[in-house]
């Protein structure tokens, strides 16, 4: 390693230590990673021709621009989709979309509600994906938990349901997603077999959470929403929820058929929702005007969390400073050849480095380091690459920024880095090493 290159590796971690103790310096976290991203490719640029040999005399701004584009073309697909997905999420539930799935989840007991979003949070990130989900459970969350400290315990188990019901489904990670569209994994091979030790990671920290959940919670939420007042009808507001959130569920089925990046798909649904509630406002009387306008997408993109969004172009942008310098390749590398033969071992290691760094690289990274072989554990839907799938979106659990639902409830429920360290990761560590082991014994016993 070069001393230019463990300067850019020390500075990433300088940040991200910095990020970790936000709770304590109290600055924003989105300053720092734009910080750290800033500062890794100001010295990436001190000699790129280390990592970019075409980065020569006259093509230095040329072929380092390109690498930066590309990279930032990538980001911002995730940018977008998010944003997107953000505003769809709340158009819906500031228009009472959400309202008659409250109704059917609502209860006054604090751990049977527990278990109906651990439930609900699982199933509906296979359908949707993690981030979109967890975006909506947050929102369906505010209205049923008036208790901040009780709604961060919830929400955190909306991170680990997320993560852990995205791992067994092709569409529901952005990982797993990668590796099927690379073709080493199949649809029913990773549904069939990672759909189990997916539900025992979840499980296992769900019930560790019910144990610090007791009584009932308090009616103040449900009666205040139960008082707002909607200018829409009640079947306007089902035709919102249903356009919302059937057209999430048909943004994979777009990409699938178009095979244009999911965000094209997230601002095609939010174009018509967007034209939908236009239609539905237009009709409203001068004296509902003024509320109705609280509720329009043009007011509700102002209340996007941008600061979340900031700490992601940073985060992954930085991250990609360390992929262009071959960092995580030789990390790979170096996971290869001191656990040759155990892939239990190997994707272990990676799910627990997908916490602390984007798991999207790491496993790019992975898919360029191991070639895929006709037969044996390497091969299509082998161990490796279904415990890949499950280690990536799982391991992304233990650390609250170490996947996007992480980062995305992090933000709106204002959660801190060293709160989650120390109430939560340690039981998704074990619901963690739960589901491999469970992994473990299907394909001994099982398959």
């Amino acid at each position: 390693m070069t001393t230019l290159t463990l300067a850019i590796v020390i500075v990433f971690c300088i940040g991200y230590f910095f990020i970790a103790i936000e709770s304590v310096t109290k600055i924003n976290k989105a300053a720092i990673a734009l910080l750290m991203l800033v500062a890794t490719w100001t010295l990436f640029m001190i000699n790129p021709s280390d990592y970019l040999p075409s980065a020569v005399d006259g093509q230095i701004a040329s072929v380092v621009g390109e690498t930066i584009e590309r990279h930032l073309g990538s980001t911002a697909t995730t940018l977008f989709f998010l944003m997107g997905a953000m505003t769809i999420v709340e158009l819906v539930d500031q228009n009472g979309g959400f309202n008659f799935v409250r109704d059917v989840m609502q209860t006054q007991s604090k751990r049977v509600l527990l278990w109906r979003i651990a439930f609900m949070t699982f199933f509906l990130s296979a359908i949707l994906d993690n981030l979109t989900t967890s975006i909506v459970m947050i929102m369906i969350l505010r209205k049923l938990v008036s208790e901040q400290k009780d709604r961060i315990i919830y929400a955190s188990l909306v991170i680990i349901a997320a993560n852990s019901g995205g791992a067994f489904s092709p569409i529901g990670d952005v990982t797993t997603i990668m590796l099927w569209n690379k073709g080493v994994v199949t649809a029913s091979g990773v549904i069939s077999e990672l759909i189990l030790p997916s539900l025992v990671s979840m499980v296992i920290p769900a019930y560790a959470l019910s144990l610090s959940l007791k009584g009932t919670l308090s009616s103040a939420t449900v009666q205040m929403q139960t008082n707002q007042v909607n200018e829409l009808t009640a079947t306007q507001r089902k035709t919102i929820f249903f356009l919302g959130v059937g057209g999430l569920i048909f943004v994979p089925i777009f990409k699938s058929i178009t095979h244009l990046p999911p965000f094209v798909g997230i601002l095609l649904v939010l174009s018509l929702l967007w034209t939908v509630t236009e239609i539905f406002y237009a009709h409203l009387k001068a004296a509902e005007e003024k509320n109705a306008m609280q509720k329009r997408v043009s007011q509700i993109l102002t209340k996007i969390d941008m600061s979340t969004i900031l700490f992601f172009l940073g985060i992954l942008m930085a991250v990609a400073c360390l992929e262009t310098i071959g960092v995580l390749t030789m990390l790979g590398d170096g996971l290869n050849s001191v656990f040759d033969s155990n892939h239990y071992l190997i994707t272990g290691i990676i799910g627990v480095l997908s916490s602390i760094v984007d798991n999207v690289p790491l496993v790019a990274g992975c898919m360029g380091m191991y070639p895929v072989a006709s037969t044996g554990d390497m091969a299509v839907d082998g161990i490796f690459w279904q415990l890949l799938a499950y280690c990536a979106g799982v391991g992304g659990s233990m650390l609250i920024i170490g996947s996007a639902a992480g980062v995305v409830v992090m933000g709106l429920e204002r959660i801190t880095f060293g709160w989650y360290m120390k109430h939560i990761s340690w039981i998704v560590l074990l619901g963690y090493l739960a589901g491999i082991l469970c992994y473990w014994a299907e394909k001994t016993f099982i398959f």
